[in-house]
């Protein structure tokens, strides 16, 4: 999060002198140049999301993700968040790396499978200094405006903001989705009071029939059109979950340990998605199509050495050994993962011996 002062009305233009139409379409070229592929901008009117979210959370849908609940109305209030808002400006940033087959690690069970936006760099430091070099330039002709930048970072319904900013529609897995984009991609946002003409909103949701998400998700996460059971999805379970994953679930997780992309695989309009070209999203330490037992025996001090910078560190070296371990337990019978498991079992937590006596349980 980035923040700057409450604006200094001394050194701030009137907003009356300053062609705003004009400075929307610098702030899009400023967008490009810093490396978004996309700018929109929306008022805050977040009427029929601040329903759904209502709906979802009633639902218990949010598993253990008790934040989605503890801010009250600000994530669906922007203006209760950072008083004085009155535009949020979307920014979207590609993320796919240019790798092999994703299928194809899917379909090899001695490989480990990395949601794609972690196999870089952690997106959040990258993107949160781009939009605070975009504010800088928005300052810089509307003198110091009130605002702040998020990237997943604070109580933000981004993708109701950047549907609203016409950015593309929140698909049937509740993926943001752009006509020409597909949906890999990050996004940001930058609060400010400065009245910014609003891009009109994506009226139109183009999923039509086509139901190919809901019905490859691995694990049936997906339980109706714009309705995803986080406690059943494997993105919560290797990354919000932070106690046994369960029993029921773990053989549907193949050999998925952090995160999971099968909706966006299967998604038709991920077609039109193009490889990343930012150089912090490329793959590291091979985690593209790495191998599992070679992750598992990473010790503590190896995992924390080689997820620098990474988003996966953030679950912790249990949970990375648990999630190991389930995968492991869907994979092929083997002497030398075998001996892994009963090695790690001898000094690991409560929670990841239970989750290797149940890949050996399998194993054997």
């Amino acid at each position: 999060m980035v923040n700057n002062p409450t604006s200094n009305t001394d050194n701030k233009p009137d907003v009356h002198t300053i062609d705003l139409y004009r400075l929307v379409e610098d702030i899009r070229h400023w967008g490009a140049e810093l490396g978004f592929q996309q700018i929109g901008i929306s008022d805050i009117d977040l009427g029929e999301h601040r329903a759904h979210l209502q709906h979802w959370l009633e639902k218990n849908f949010h598993g253990d993700m008790h934040y989605m609940e503890s801010h009250g109305d600000k994530r669906s209030n922007p203006e209760q968040l950072l008083p004085g808002t009155i535009r949020v400006i979307s920014a979207r940033m590609d993320y796919l790396p240019d790798t092999d087959d994703m299928t194809e690690v899917l379909n090899n069970p001695s490989q480990a499978y990395v949601s794609r936006y972690a196999l870089g760099r952690d997106y959040h430091k990258l993107m949160r200094k781009r939009l605070a070099k975009l504010a800088e330039k928005i300052s810089a002709v509307a003198g110091q405006h009130n605002h702040r930048a998020f990237v997943d970072s604070a109580p933000v319904l981004e993708r109701a903001l950047a549907e609203n900013a016409g950015l593309g529609w929140i698909g049937k897995n509740t993926m943001l989705i752009n006509s020409q984009a597909g949906s890999w991609f990050f996004l940001g946002e930058i609060y400010t009071d400065l009245p910014l003409p609003a891009d009109p909103a994506q009226q139109t949701m183009h999923c039509g029939s086509c139901t190919a998400c809901i019905d490859d998700c691995p694990t049936g996460a997906i339980v109706g059109p714009n309705q995803v059971d986080a406690r059943r999805c494997i993105s919560y379970l290797t990354i919000e979950l932070k106690d046994s994953i369960p029993e029921e679930l773990r053989p549907l997780m193949g050999n998925r340990i952090y995160g999971c992309d099968d909706c966006q695989l299967v998604c038709p309009w991920n077609k039109f998605s193009k490889p990343s070209q930012e150089d912090d999203f490329q793959p590291r330490n091979d985690l593209q199509s790495a191998q599992l037992l070679d992750l598992f025996n990473w010790d503590e001090q190896e995992f924390l050495q080689r997820t620098e910078g990474s988003a996966i560190r953030r679950i912790g070296y249990d949970c990375w050994q648990r999630n190991i371990a389930v995968a492991l337990g869907n994979g092929p019978k083997n002497p030398a993962v075998i001996a892994a498991l009963e090695a790690k079992k001898k000094q690991a937590s409560t929670m990841v011996a239970e989750h290797i006596n149940w890949a050996l349980s399998r194993l054997n």
